[in-house]
């Protein structure tokens, strides 16, 4: 038998295998070697996201925090609650990337911030309506004005009971509860209907939302004020008091009213604030922060706020990208 044209068969086969396992430079490699380059490329994000700030956002980012921990379990992001100025603190010292504030930072929050060489990106994430609530027993309180509010709320010593704010309401002493000091709640309400003034300092201030919630749950005489969310996740232990907007319409808080602008003068948009820093040295800081953008106005909608509109958030990514550069 002549072997020689069989043995010649089987040579190109076998170089043909070897062909079809090379990397066409003379090299080989198996698939599974491949496999391990394309892993070892794709870097498992890690790392912890300093957040703290204001507890009217913070339903909003503890929300976020969750669903990306399904996507990235080993990017750490507790959400911290010490109130929007408590929060700017942090951040001005350099403890935080991210600061949730449920107002505008203020020009000696940002000259701090300058003076420590911290540059920082401001994003809106939702809207809110401020909400005032009474205990659910009160059969009396069916509107209030933005001047009772503020003959109530201010140290002039004048409002003890429900009469004092209006004639015909029973003599029945009024406990007042409030967010602390350090809140951008209690901020914005100072601004807006104490015109700045001095709050009243028989009322009981907590940084807790739910302090004031179960005051006024405990309490038939109570008024308190914090955002919306809280207001909805206690709607059935709460009275909502619609309030008289500046076209003389009593508007209660909800869902269009807040989106639309009836509901003022206590709507009004909430914020994070991030160190650019943060953005341009830390993968998962970037990655967590475009994370809450693409999903913040689904989750807000779900925790009781009200989203911005999409070009918004849009916008609001695109501006994180430009960061990046």
């Amino acid at each position: 038998m002549n072997l020689k044209p069989a043995l010649a068969t089987l040579t190109l086969s076998f170089g043909l295998l070897l062909t079809a396992c090379g990397n066409g430079d003379g090299s080989t490699s198996s698939p599974s070697n491949s496999n391990e380059n394309n892993s070892s490329n794709a870097e498992q994000l890690s790392g912890t996201v300093g957040i703290d700030g204001s507890s009217t956002v913070f339903p909003i980012m503890e929300a976020v925090s969750e669903e990306y921990a399904a996507e990235e379990p080993n990017v750490k992001a507790p959400v911290g609650v010490s109130g929007t100025g408590g929060g700017f603190n942090k951040f001005i010292a350099g403890e935080t990337d991210i600061s949730n504030a449920s107002r505008p930072i203020k020009d000696e929050e940002a000259k701090k911030l300058k003076e420590a060489g911290i540059d920082y990106t401001e994003f809106k994430i939702a809207y809110d309506g401020l909400s005032v609530v009474v205990n659910k027993d009160n059969d009396f309180v069916d509107q209030l004005t933005v001047e009772e509010l503020k003959k109530m709320w201010l140290e002039s010593g004048k409002v003890k009971t429900w009469a004092d704010v209006r004639e015909g309401w029973p003599k029945e002493p009024i406990s007042f509860f409030s967010p602390g000091t350090d809140s951008g709640t209690y901020d914005y309400w100072n601004e807006v209907i104490l015109e700045d003034g001095q709050m009243r300092s028989d009322a009981t201030l907590s940084e807790d939302d739910n302090v004031l919630v179960q005051g006024v749950m405990g309490d038939p005489g109570a008024i308190a004020f914090f955002g919306f969310a809280y207001y909805k996740e206690n709607q059935d232990d709460l009275k909502i008091v619609p309030i008289v907007n500046s076209k003389g319409e009593a508007i209660t808080p909800d869902h269009d009213t807040i989106m639309n602008g009836d509901y003022e003068p206590l709507s009004r948009p909430l914020f994070f604030y991030v160190n650019n820093q943060s953005i341009s040295e830390k993968p998962h800081v970037h990655d967590y922060v475009k994370f809450a953008l693409e999903n913040a106005g689904t989750l807000a909608e779900e925790v009781g706020y009200i989203s911005l509109q999409d070009q918004e958030y849009k916008d609001a990514l695109a501006k994180l990208e430009e960061m990046k550069k």
